[in-house]
């Protein structure tokens, strides 16, 4: 039975649950990246791993700079790995048995961390080998939910994912503060061994949802592949086989397969030209790793340590603030990216970050914040506002893009190529930045301002916006030679008058209302062979 109606289509319950569950791997990156800013301030923590000038005297423990870059960092070296193998997982296994496993390994890597005694080095290690874990769940999350969901609700779907990663550093951040007074190693080892939960909810709660439809589809899986979209529609299993929304969408799963599968594809065809391959393989690398360079994950990761230096007393609180901040608004921006598209919110968006970063750089380089209360005021204020724009537009939108941009025979490759470039950068940030805000301090947030500027060009003039389309027509769009990314907006198919044509015409064939003359997004997979298929033809 449908939970509610979206332009008059059904939309079931299993869609919403999917989607959550499955966001439970963001939770799981979100907890991980908000806790190591705290634990690497927690007393016990220092007296154990850091370099002490006397053993066991707290005041002469500090990190140096390579080992504090390389307990942070050596997370997103793990998660660059798993992005790369969590795509010919998650086509092998199928995308829930892919995160169940997923799930495992990063629960080694959390008991590599809590057995940690004195040795850094096997910390650093234990969260190497959680970051397979995390990596892999972030190449195989988000195109489940693009393939599962509903297309009305595609994006919102998709954004939870990011949501969950705000909620995940909310709640490490909460947990840390309420850890921090256990004595001895309860305070760190709390919060890391917590981090046993979050892959026990998803890698067993995910066996209950169904397998995406496309995948089965793509495996000759068609009964299942029917009850699985039957259960996103809140159609009941019995009415599976008869349908007509079902078949239709089962048809279209299977045309679009057919169509692709003509030619096998490797990791070489996400960088073929034919197609848009490379364009788009390069488009997502790009958009993720500039989803980086915002700046974002230099106050997630160092943002304890950023506002003790700027006279705060207590930074595990403001750390609170600034998740509650991040998790808030991104409740905001599954909104913004729903009703406003891809394109707009993401310039928007670069915009605003790039203002307050100027704000925040510029402060804490005119005077000291540590003997001026009203700079370092200001400059969390504006790291807020920061933090603001980025969960209402970058933060989900990249997310939101990954899944739905490449066409189904490589999507797991390029989302996978994509992801990993995340992880790259998110690498180099977090094993450099000790270095270069010791070099340049605030001044970094310059470099983080220009950036976010350039993020905001690139998607000008080469993102194509996709919102409103299914998967097969984003496909047709960036094939279709007469259609640039500055007018992509108002893109529809060859036989449709304009983009609210072919959605109006969709939710007539959803609704088995007849078609008007010339509709038919399916004719692409009709006609392999001719230009129209090819994504050649001019539209009408």
């Amino acid at each position: 039975m449908a939970l509610f109606y979206v332009d008059g289509l059904p939309i079931g319950w299993i869609s919403i649950m999917l989607a959550i569950l499955a966001s439970m791997g963001g939770f799981i990156f979100g907890y991980d990246t908000g806790q190591i800013s705290d634990i690497l301030l927690m007393e016990d923590f220092k007296l154990r791993f850091a370099q002490c000038g006397t053993p066991g005297v707290l005041d002469t423990c500090k990190f140096s700079t390579v080992r504090e870059g390389l307990i942070v960092a050596l997370l997103s070296i793990g998660t660059l790995v798993g992005a790369l193998i969590g795509a010919p997982t998650a086509d092998f296994l199928g995308r829930r048995y892919a995160m169940v496993v997923e799930c495992v390994v990063f629960m080694i890597g959390v008991i590599i961390q809590i057995t940690s005694f004195h040795s850094w080095v096997q910390f650093a290690i234990g969260r190497l080998v959680s970051g397979l874990g995390v990596g892999s769940l972030s190449a195989a999350v988000p195109m489940y939910q693009a393939e599962t969901a509903p297309p009305q609700i595609r994006g919102t779907l998709t954004a939870t994912y990011q949501l969950f990663i705000t909620f995940g550093i909310l709640v490490a951040y909460c947990i840390s503060i309420g850890a921090r007074e256990i004595s001895g190693s309860g305070s760190w080892r709390t919060v890391v061994g917590i981090g046993l939960v979050w892959p026990l909810i998803l890698g067993i709660g995910i066996l209950f949802m169904p397998e995406s439809p496309r995948w089965l589809t793509a495996r000759g899986r068609h009964p299942e592949a029917r009850r699985a979209i039957a259960a996103t529609r809140g159609i009941p299993v019995e009415e599976a086989e008869t349908h007509f929304f079902v078949h239709r969408e089962l048809d279209e799963m299977k045309s679009a397969i057919d169509f692709e599968s003509k030619v096998k594809a490797g990791w070489l065809d996400c960088f073929k030209p034919e197609r848009m391959q490379l364009y788009r393989t390069l488009l997502g690398m790009t958009l993720q790793m500039f989803q980086q360079l915002t700046g974002a994950n230099y106050f997630f990761y160092y943002g304890a340590t950023i506002f003790t230096s700027v006279g705060i007393e207590d930074s595990f609180v403001t750390q609170i603030i600034l998740g509650a901040v991040n998790f808030g608004c991104t409740f905001g921006g599954m909104y913004v990216m729903e009703k406003f598209g891809r394109r707009m919110p993401l310039i928007i968006g670069g915009v605003w970050q790039s203002i307050w970063l100027f704000v925040f750089a510029a402060a804490g380089t005119a005077k000291d914040p540590t003997t001026d209360e009203g700079i370092g005021k200001l400059m969390i204020v504006s790291a807020c506002l920061f933090i603001l724009g980025y969960a209402m537009t970058w933060a989900p939108g990249v997310w939101i893009l990954i899944g739905e941009t490449f066409p189904t025979r490589t999507r797991a490759r390029q989302a996978a190529l994509s992801t990993a470039s995340n992880w790259l950068w998110n690498f180099l940030l977090a094993f450099f930045t000790p270095f270069i805000v010791s070099a340049i301090n605030y001044q970094y947030g310059f470099v983080f301002a220009a950036c976010n500027l350039t993020g905001a060009v690139i998607v000008y003039f080469f993102l194509y916006e996709s919102s409103d389309l299914s998967l097969e027509s984003v496909d047709m769009m960036y094939c279709d030679p007469t259609c640039k990314p500055w007018t992509s907006r108002t893109w529809a198919p060859a036989g449709f008058n304009s983009r609210q044509d072919l959605i109006e015409q969709g939710r007539a064939a959803e609704m088995h209302k007849p078609l008007e003359a010339g509709g038919g997004e399916e004719s692409r997979f009709e006609k392999a062979g001719s230009p129209v298929a090819d994504g050649a033809a001019p539209r009408a």
